[in-house]
């Protein structure tokens, strides 16, 4: 939203809203949020901290209600809100479609080592590995919510068998094979693709016990939360050959550093928590976010 702010600042006007624009990369600091929030009466939210101290400024200050900007909601203290008495909502089913087309764009990437050719062509050499063909393998789906299933929608367009973990899982495709608990099918898998929100019962639910049971030459991809993979048990995979290869969008820490060891593995896909970032998606999501803060603020007001 923020790369694209003056496409709303006449949706932004016609609501009579004055807005303030921080200049950031990827987030900003708890204490940057504690001089900004409070000057405000209502907050949209991106990945930034919204810690309980941020909430307690912000309630001293102006702060009336917040919104926070698409779907995962892990950086936000709801105890928080709730006790300071803070309305807050998130923007959920905005970016299924997006995320789960670059989902699959990874897995082809994967199956044929396309980036990995690509960069080495770019490098003067003619490479030719052997891919692996999609048809009869298993993808592994973690999280069966709007994006997990649009996944599984893409992935059985494929010819891919779909074997899933969700609890809360509702009203899915047939073609999904549940599990009733993680991590059990997970041998059967050829590709993992973690599709869930993360939460204090699922960080590093990928790690070294996890190693022990996967198939060998198994493919990840990550378009959620980077917290949910250990990236010392993935990195182990790796260097032992567990794991074929990676495909991130997400990591444990972002920006990522350059002294990150997943750098070293050249058959990787390294992104840049950009799954969502459609010119449709952003303007979709923008929308409704801005839509519903004027609601909340018209309310508190």
């Amino acid at each position: 939203m923020i790369k694209q702010i003056q496409k709303f600042e006449g949706i932004f006007k016609k609501k009579d809203f004055e807005i303030t624009v921080p200049d950031f990369v990827q987030t900003l600091s708890e204490e940057e949020l504690i001089k900004i929030v409070p000057q405000h009466h209502g907050w949209i939210i991106g990945d930034d901290p919204a810690t309980r101290r941020v909430f307690e400024s912000g309630k001293a200050g102006r702060l009336l209600c917040a919104v926070k900007w698409g779907i995962g909601t892990d950086n936000i203290d709801f105890n928080a809100c709730e006790e300071l008495s803070i309305p807050i909502i998130n923007t959920p089913g905005v970016f299924g479609n997006e995320v789960a087309d670059l989902a699959m764009c990874y897995v082809l990437g994967l199956a044929r080592d396309a980036f990995y050719i690509d960069r080495e062509v770019r490098s003067g050499n003619w490479i030719k590995p052997t891919g692996m063909s999609l048809v009869g393998k298993t993808m592994g789906i973690v999280g069966l919510g709007d994006i997990g299933r649009n996944i599984a929608i893409r992935a059985n367009a494929h010819k891919l068998e779909i074997t899933g973990w969700d609890p809360f899982a509702r009203e899915i495709p047939e073609f999904i094979n549940l599990q009733d608990s993680w991590p059990a099918g997970i041998e059967t898998c050829d590709f993992l693709v973690f599709a869930c929100a993360l939460n204090k019962n699922n960080f590093h639910m990928f790690n070294d016990s996890i190693l022990e049971n996967i198939k060998p030459g198994l493919r990840i991809i990550n378009i959620s939360r980077g917290q949910l993979i250990d990236e010392g048990a993935l990195i182990k995979g790796l260097k032992n050959n567990t794991i074929t290869s990676a495909a991130l969008d997400v990591f444990e820490k972002e920006p990522l550093t350059m002294d990150n060891e997943i750098l070293n593995y050249q058959n990787c896909i390294l992104g840049s928590h950009n799954a969502s970032n459609t010119f449709d998606a952003v303007m979709r999501a923008s929308e409704e976010a801005i839509s519903k803060l004027h609601k909340m603020l018209k309310k508190e007001c």
